[in-house]
Order: C-alpha cells, then sequence, then structure tokens
C-alpha cells in the first residue's frame, strides 16, 4: 500500500538535485587573467584615476550599462551595500519616511535606516507579491521621501501606477532588483524602472561573482553620489569639489578586480539562464496547476519574469490539511541539491516573517541605547509597526505561500517530474498527513 515518506514510506526520489553551477573554463580563465596581473583590486579611497577602481570594474560597469540600456553602473561589493548606497544619493536622512515592503530580505528595509530615515510598510499585492500600489499611497505623509520597490520572486513592481504614485509626490523610486534581472516590463529591464536601481551578485542568484552587485541609474548626479558613498566620500569630495556634503560619509563597498571578472563572463550568460527558467516553471505549472490546492503564481501584464523562485498560492480549505504540514510531507519525498545540502530540501512556505515583526522593529532599537532614529528629534511621531499591518503579507507568510527553487537551468525533465511526482502523491496522500510532524533530518 502506498504510504508517504513522512510515515516511513518510500521517497519519490533519493539521488540528489544537481546543483547551480554557472562559472566554467571562460570565469577560470578570466581569474588567471587577473591573478596574472598582480592587480587584484585597483581602488583609491582619495581623488585619483583609481578613485573609481581597476581595469576589470570598469569594463564590468561598462558591459553592464549597455546589456541593461542604462547611462550608469556602479560595481559595489553586494546588493545590500548597493541599497545603503541609493538611499545616500537620493539625499534621505533623519526626519524622513521611506515606504518598504514589508515581504522581502531585510536589507530593503533596514538600508532606510543606516541614514537615519523611517522605513514605513505597505501591503502587497495578492497574486504578484510586490508593493500595492493603492497601500503605498495610503502610507504617504508630508515626510514621505522615497519608495523602496522589490521585484520579488523575479517579478517587476507595477510600474505605471507606483510610478505616476512617486511622480505625484515628488518621491525617488529606488528598485531593489536583486531577484530580477533580465526581467522585462514593456520590453525596458527592471532595475532601470525607477530613479535608481540595485542588481545581486550573490552567490545563490540567476548569475554571481560570490558577492557583488550592481547599481544602475540615469541620474548623472545619484550616479556621482553612489561612487562617493561606494568609496570613503569625506576624504574625496573636497579635491573633487563636491559642494553638497549630504550623506557624504562614505564606506568601503568596492568590488575587486576578481570580481568583476567573473561578473563580466557570468553577464554573457544571463538571458540564457533566465530563458532556462521560465521554460522550467513553464512546465511546472502547467503539471502543478491540476492539484486542486495549488495555484502557481501569475505573471504581471506587459511583463516577463526572472524566476529567481517559483511560488505557489496554497489553499488549506481546499487541501483540508495545513499548509505547513503539506510541505514537510513534501520535503520527506524529496532530496538535497549538491553544493547546498546543509540548508535542506530547497521547498518552505511563507518566505520571510513580515519585516515589522523583527524585534529591530517591535523594539525599536537600532542605533545605540536611546531607540535612535524613530526617537531622533527630527522626526517626532510615532510610526506602527503592530501585527495586522499588512494582512495580504501576513496571510502569505502564515498559510498561503510555497516557494521551491527546484526551477535552476541544471534540472532536467526527469527532475522536474520527480518534484511533480512528489507535490501529486502528497496531495493525493494528504489526509494520512500527521498535523506537526516533520520531515527526517
Amino acid at each position: 500500500m502506498e504510504k508517504l515518506a513522512i510515515n516511513g514510506g518510500k521517497k519519490v526520489r533519493a539521488k540528489k538535485f544537481p546543483a547551480y553551477v554557472t562559472a566554467g573554463k571562460a570565469e577560470e580563465k578570466a581569474v588567471i587573467r587577473v591573478i596574472r596581473s598582480g592587480i587584484l583590486s585597483n581602488f583609491l579611497g582619495a581623488w585619483h584615476d583609481h578613485f573609481y577602481g581597476g581595469r576589470e570594474v570598469r569594463a564590468f560597469e561598462a558591459e553592464w550599462a549597455k546589456y541593461f540600456k542604462v547611462e550608469h553602473a556602479m560595481a559595489v561589493n553586494s546588493a545590500t551595500s548597493g541599497l545603503y548606497c541609493a538611499i545616500g544619493a537620493c539625499g534621505l536622512g533623519p526626519g524622513d519616511e521611506v515606504i518598504v515592503s514589508p515581504y522581502t530580505m531585510s536589507a530593503s528595509a533596514t538600508c532606510v535606516l543606516i541614514f537615519g530615515a523611517i522605513p514605513v510598510f505597505a501591503d502587497i499585492e495578492e497574486n504578484y507579491f510586490c508593493l500595492n500600489p493603492q497601500s503605498v499611497e495610503a502610507r504617504i505623509t508630508k515626510r514621505t521621501k522615497a519608495i523602496v520597490v522589490v521585484d520579488l520572486f523575479g517579478q517587476p513592481y507595477d510600474v505605471e501606477k507606483i510610478n505616476k504614485v512617486a511622480k505625484k509626490h515628488h518621491l525617488y523610486v529606488i528598485e531593489d532588483c536583486a531577484q530580477a534581472p533580465g526581467a522585462k516590463y514593456k520590453n525596458k529591464y527592471a532595475g532601470t524602472l525607477g530613479d535608481i536601481g540595485i542588481y545581486s551578485l550573490n552567490y545563490h542568484k540567476h548569475i554571481h561573482t560570490g558577492e557583488g552587485g550592481i547599481v544602475v541609474t540615469n541620474n548623472d548626479q545619484l550616479a556621482e553620489k553612489v561612487q562617493l558613498i561606494r568609496n570613503h566620500a569625506e576624504s574625496v569630495v573636497e579635491a573633487k569639489g563636491v559642494k553638497d556634503l549630504t550623506n557624504m560619509i562614505g564606506f568601503n563597498f568596492r568590488m575587486t578586480e576578481l570580481e568583476a571578472a567573473l561578473g563580466r563572463e557570468q553577464l554573457k550568460k544571463l538571458a540564457s539562464l533566465v530563458k532556462k527558467r521560465a521554460r522550467n516553471v513553464s512546465y511546472l505549472t502547467k503539471q502543478l496547476s491540476k492539484i486542486p490546492c495549488l495555484e502557481p503564481a501569475k505573471v504581471r501584464p506587459s511583463s516577463t519574469h526572472a524566476y529567481y523562485v517559483h511560488a505557489l498560492k496554497f489553499n488549506e480549505k481546499v487541501a483540508q490539511v495545513k499548509r505547513d504540514d503539506f510541505i514537510q510531507a513534501v520535503k520527506a519525498e524529496l532530496p538535497l541539491t549538491q553544493l547546498r545540502e546543509s540548508e535542506g530540501v530547497k521547498v518552505s512556505g511563507g518566505y520571510t516573517k513580515p519585516l515589522y515583526l523583527f524585534p529591530l522593529y517591535q523594539k525599536k532599537i537600532a542605533f545605540g541605547r536611546r531607540g535612535c532614529p524613530w526617537s531622533c528629534r527630527y522626526y517626532g511621531k510615532k510610526v506602527s509597526y503592530k501585527k495586522g499591518l499588512c494582512p495580504i503579507t501576513e496571510k502569505m507568510y502564515e498559510n498561503s505561500l510555497i516557494i521551491h527553487e527546484l526551477i535552476s537551468p541544471a534540472m532536467t525533465k526527469k527532475d522536474l517530474d520527480d518534484v511533480v511526482a512528489a507535490f501529486e502523491k502528497v496531495y493525493r496522500l494528504r489526509h494520512t498527513i500527521k498535523p506537526g510532524k516533520k520531515e527526517a533530518p
């Protein structure tokens, strides 16, 4: 008699899923070229020709700008650093508010705190998981200076509506495109849809340099400020003749020549890798749509999707089983992924707890012990981070969203079929799931 693996039955698959490895001979050759040059980094934190970095960094920036059809591209050591640069470049600071998503990686909101401004959370769209334009506009006050939009899971934000709101209220649009390189809205690349955009080159992204990021903009002034904040602005502004000293305390957010050389080769592969992800998701969507309790996420009209992950909405009423119990049963049927074994089976529920429920926001303690920046005299008001603030976000986190990463270009049709078989088996035998039972470690 058929039995779920979580109940002691045979797994759908025991063999590990293939690793997602994007680096090969070309990257190896590029790294050797840099090592043999003897120059592993060529930045100087002073006003000098090397203020802008070395040959590989500059070439990578030029190639990225050309690919994404944007005036300026600035390499940094992470997308988090890029977000910090973007917030600083926009001149944000104490007393200002910035609308952010509660359903994203933490840095998409903490970047606001770095310069003493206050994150204000708006809710997300139920179908696309990006910021809801109506919720954004409802949160705007006279203190609001910018919106940090996130192209979550690989999908561009609602460009027309949010950009219209931003224009109406004279706000910057800062686009966190960490999960959506290569996605498009009306044939324009995600990351270039707002005033300034940020890409990630972290190891589990579509393409990567181990760690790294890119900031892009068509605004000359924003580009200059990003370059300054990236590389010790305070030591450069006088010699460079910079008059506006707002946020001109710089950091060391510089990319190395090794990372840039890797990035130049990785960029050549981006279109192909995104296309393969889309192909795999298309197949899985067709198969998993047949399971009554699952609804594969939609793609926004006039947009393409880069599929950082594959999102599925889960209907507990139809399944008559809790989402988290369903997920544990699916995970028990599937193997680990090569090179990422310590992370468990790459299927999960809820994505992330709404950011405003993190201790940082609940206790309003960030810098020092006195509640800064919330207690800053330039702010002088209270902002709510109570549970219930963003109901759609909380619904997705608590019981309605499943995401998985079993869509990489390394996955074959046989691999994808095993994923489908695991979901089908668990749905078929869902009434045998014991509440609260977890997969064996």
